[in-house]
């Protein structure tokens, strides 16, 4: 079974426990590592190469926009932000995505709403998927 390989960045202790117990409510997400801030974000995605990263806005140091920026640039991969302020419409969503990130989601909903954030994090993987299949598929058409 192929797993969706999650890295979750986030500064709160409390925060980081509850993705943890949400997440592995489904056997075919692994989350590979956990981080409080954008440093030890960028070493855990060198290490472990994650499918989809979970990133909160407001961090010490970098925050959540920064970081985003940086992993765009060096790393890009799907990034789903998280925060509070991630409502409908609402400014921080719109720059979000902007400047790259696959969702956002209002962590503020993150238990009742469980469900929504796990189809996200297995939409933008799956789509991640299929983009780092094309080179493969276009080698094999060339081949054939």
């Amino acid at each position: 079974m192929r797993y969706t390989t999650i890295l979750v960045v986030d500064d709160s202790v409390t925060i980081r426990a509850m993705l943890e117990v949400l997440l592995e409510r489904d056997p075919s997400l692994r989350i590979v590592g956990i981080a409080s801030n954008g440093e030890e974000a960028f070493a855990l995605i060198k290490e472990t190469d994650p499918d989809v990263i979970t990133l909160d806005i407001a961090m010490p140091g970098m925050n959540g926009m920064d970081v985003l920026d940086a992993i765009m640039k060096k790393e890009p991969r799907p990034v789903i932000m998280l925060s509070s302020l991630m409502r409908e419409g609402s400014e921080l969503r719109v720059q979000a995505a902007q400047r790259g990130a696959a969702g956002c989601f209002n962590k503020s909903r993150m238990v009742a709403q469980a469900d929504e954030l796990i189809e996200m994090i297995k939409d933008v993987a799956y789509q991640r998927g299929n983009r780092r299949d094309i080179p493969r598929l276009v080698r094999s058409v060339l081949r054939a």
